[in-house]
C-alpha cells in the first residue's frame, strides 16, 4: 500500500506501530529511536526529501553514515551496527508493502565490524574464593548467585524462575525448567544434587520473606519487594560485594558466572553441540565465544592425544561379548556367535512395540540367516 500522501515521520511511525504487535517493547523502542535519528538527520541535511521515492544511497544514506561516525558522544561499533540493521529492516519492510523505495540503500559492507570479546571466565582461584564466600553468606541473593554459577543460567532467567522450576523426569533424573528468556525459548536443564540443595535452601529462605515480597512475587522462586529491574540491581551488587569480600583479583559480573560454567563443562568433556543446547544458544558461534581454553587445558589435551597415538598403526580389536569367551575363530565358533546374535535380536524384538522397528529387526535376522547358510556352503567346500 502506497503512503505518497503521508509524511516520512507518519510512514515510519505507522509501520513501527504494526511491528509492535509481534515484537518486544524494547525492540520496538529501538526501531523508534533509529527512525527518529535518521529522519532528524534527513530533515536537517536534506529538507527537500519528503517522499520515500526520493531517497538515494548517495548522498542521503552515505551522509547519514558519516554523521553517525562523527556524532558526539561517538557510538560504539555494536550500537552503530544495530542502527544500520534496524533501518535496513524498516526499508525492506516498506518496500515489501509496495512503497516506492530504492533497493540496496544499506549494504552488508556498510556494517562496522563488531568487537570480538575475549572469554571472561573467572580464574580457578577466583572461582573457588567466590563460591566459598557465597556459601558462607546464607541469604537469598547469595543462593541465587550460587544457582547461577552451578547451572550457567542468565541472571534474567534466574530472576524469572518459577517456584516449581525443579522437575523430576524419571526415577532419578532432575531438570531445571527455564521459562521464555532472551531468545524466546524455554528449556529443561539437567541438574545434580548440588543444584537441588541450592533450590531447597532458596525455598526455605523464601518462606521467611515478608508478606509484601511474597505478594509481589506470586509463583516466582525468588521473592522481591520491588520491580524486576531493582532486583536485578540487587543481585549485581550482591555479586560485586561478595567478590570484594572473597578477595577476587578483580570485579565480577553475573555473566562471568555463565562463562565460567561453560568453560568448566568443556573441560569435563561436554561436546559443543550439547553445550549449545545447555546454554540455550541458537548458533554454535555464540557458544564458542563463551569458552576459555587455558594453557593447562592445551597441555592436558595434547598429552592425552599423544598417549592414544603410541601405537597408531595397530588394527582395532572388537570386544568379545560377555559370555562368549569360549568362542573360537573357526566355522563352529562363528556359527555359535551368529546363533547367539539371532537369539538376542529376537529377544530384543519382543520387547518393542513399534511395528516399523519389528520389521527392520526381522530383515536383519534374515540377513544373518543368509550369512549362516553361506558359512554352511563354505564348510561343505572345505571337506
Amino acid at each position: 500500500m502506497s503512503h505518497s500522501r503521508q509524511s516520512l515521520q507518519d510512514i515510519f511511525a505507522s509501520h513501527i506501530q504494526s511491528l509492535a504487535l509481534s515484537l518486544r517493547p524494547h525492540t520496538v523502542s529501538h526501531y523508534r529511536t533509529v527512525s527518529r535519528c535518521f529522519l532528524s538527520y534527513l530533515h536537517s541535511a536534506f529538507p527537500q526529501v519528503r517522499r520515500l521515492s526520493q531517497l538515494r544511497r548517495d548522498p542521503h544514506l552515505l551522509g547519514w553514515f558519516r554523521w553517525l561516525c562523527e556524532r558526539q558522544p561517538p557510538l560504539c561499533n555494536a550500537t552503530h551496527c544495530g542502527y544500520l540493521i534496524a533501518l535496513r529492516r524498516l526499508f525492506h519492510d516498506l518496500a515489501a508493502n509496495g512503497d516506492p523505495i530504492q533497493p540496496a540503500l544499506i549494504l552488508v559492507g556498510d556494517l562496522p565490524p563488531l568487537p570480538r570479546y575475549l572469554p571472561t571466565a573467572l580464574s580457578l582461584q577466583d572461582d573457588h574464593l567466590l563460591q566459598q564466600e557465597l556459601r558462607r553468606t546464607h541469604d537469598l541473593p547469595a543462593q541465587a548467585l550460587l544457582l547461577m554459577r552451578a547451572t550457567g543460567i542468565r541472571i534474567g532467567e534466574c530472576i524469572d524462575l518459577a517456584v516449581d522450576c525443579l522437575r523430576q523426569l524419571g526415577t532419578d533424573p532432575w531438570a531445571l525448567h527455564l521459562p521464555l528468556g532472551k531468545l524466546h525459548t524455554e528449556r529443561l536443564l539437567p541438574v545434580d544434587q548440588e543444584v537441588r540443595q541450592v533450590v531447597a535452601r532458596i525455598l526455605a529462605l523464601r518462606a521467611d520473606a515478608s508478606p509484601d515480597s511474597l505478594a509481589r512475587s506470586k509463583g516466582l522462586l525468588l521473592p522481591r519487594s520491588a520491580a524486576r529491574s531493582a532486583f536485578y540491581t540487587t543481585l549485581s551488587h550482591a555479586l560485586a560485594n561478595a567478590a570484594q569480600r572473597a578477595g577476587c583479583s578483580g570485579p565480577v559480573t553475573s555473566h562471568q558466572l555463565r562463562h565460567t560454567w561453560a568453560s568448566e563443562m568443556l573441560r569435563l568433556g561436554v561436546s559443543l553441540p550439547a553445550l549449545m543446547q545447555l546454554l540455550g544458544h541458537k548458533d554454535i558461534r555464540m557458544t564458542l565465544r563463551y569458552l576459555q581454553v587455558t594453557q593447562q587445558d592445551l597441555q592436558r589435551e595434547f598429552h592425552l592425544a599423544r598417549q592414544n597415538a603410541v601405537q597408531p598403526h595397530l588394527l582395532p580389536q572388537l570386544p568379545v561379548p560377555c559370555g562368549t569367551t569360549s568362542l573360537t575363530a573357526d566355522l563352529t565358533g562363528i556359527r555359535q556367535a551368529l546363533a547367539a546374535t539371532r537369539h538376542l535380536l529376537e529377544m530384543f524384538r519382543r520387547q518393542l512395540g513399534n511395528e516399523n522397528t519389528h520389521r527392520k529387526l526381522q530383515r536383519l535376522d534374515k540377513r544373518l540367516l543368509s550369512v549362516a547358510s553361506e558359512l554352511d556352503r563354505i564348510g561343505t567346500d572345505l571337506k
